[in-house]
């Protein structure tokens, strides 16, 4: 089988690198970090999927994800365009989501890559924000990053994830169907009786993906829930297990499916 290789970026503020470099490598991909000042020694079309991790990328300072996506347009734009309109993916998660927007590449409407027409902006609640959430994932949406998924459990950590766009806009996205995954009272929102939108994200969006399902915007986290033991609620569902006197075998946690489709596309 041959392994896809992802290009992972880095650099000013960048911190979650090495957690998505892993996912991808436990879903069998081969995944490379690269800092931003590396990239014009780069060829991006020697990647199958470019990731943009989470982190504070230059500190938020002008706006989240605002400078990082300056600098990639700068370096990046003709490349980017080429990459997005090829059979390649992207994935941008958290801060990499806010550089997503910044640079037009989600939502694309009428295929349009470089023109932003949503935003995320400062919770509701007016601070960062950690915690889990669950999440219902959009079946009518066909993008390689989310089959096989249907309710799940992420966590998040962030200070402006409020998503927001003018009501026209996000009519679009939902008739054309490029919401990925909207915040739902699940589960685990229930057993620790916490509110299913954290942050008063408009029509509760969590995550949403080009039109041509290529590229993929969240503000969970995926990477940080690659393991069940990683889930706020395993022990208790340990113990319920012991109560009742059966085995607790430890599962990948539900994060991981994302990256096996990322991979699994190109394979």
């Amino acid at each position: 089988m041959t392994r896809p290789r992802i290009l992972v970026l880095s650099g000013y503020g960048i911190n979650c690198e090495q957690e998505t470099q892993f996912a991808f490598e436990q879903a069998e991909g081969r995944a490379e970090i690269v800092h931003i000042n590396d990239l014009p020694g780069k060829n991006i079309l020697d990647y199958q999927i470019l990731a943009l991790p989470g982190g504070f990328s230059f500190g938020d300072d002008t706006g989240s994800g605002k400078a990082f996506a300056h600098r990639l347009r700068a370096t990046l734009q003709d490349k980017l365009q080429e990459f997005v309109t090829r059979d390649r993916l992207i994935i941008g998660i958290c801060n990499g989501f806010q550089i997503l927007t910044q640079l037009g590449l989600v939502p694309a409407l009428d295929g349009n890559y470089d023109q932003p027409t949503v935003a995320l902006t400062h919770n509701t609640q007016a601070r960062y924000h950690t915690r889990w959430v669950d999440l219902a994932i959009n079946p009518l949406n066909p993008s390689p990053w989310l089959q096989l998924l249907g309710t799940i459990s992420l966590p998040i950590a962030h200070g402006e994830g409020k998503f927001y766009a003018p009501r026209e806009v996000l009519e679009r996205l939902w008739t054309e169907e490029l919401v990925a995954a909207n915040y739902t009272e699940g589960e685990l929102c229930k057993a620790l009786d916490l509110p299913a939108n954290p942050n008063g994200s408009l029509d509760n969006i969590a995550a949403i993906t080009s039109t041509n399902g290529r590229v993929l915007g969240m503000m969970p986290h995926p990477e940080r829930a690659i393991h069940i033991t990683q889930h706020p609620l395993w022990t208790q569902d340990k113990e319920i297990y012991r109560r009742n006197k059966k085995y607790f075998q430890p599962t990948e946690g539900e994060g991981l499916q994302l990256f096996r489709n990322g991979v699994r596309h190109f394979t």
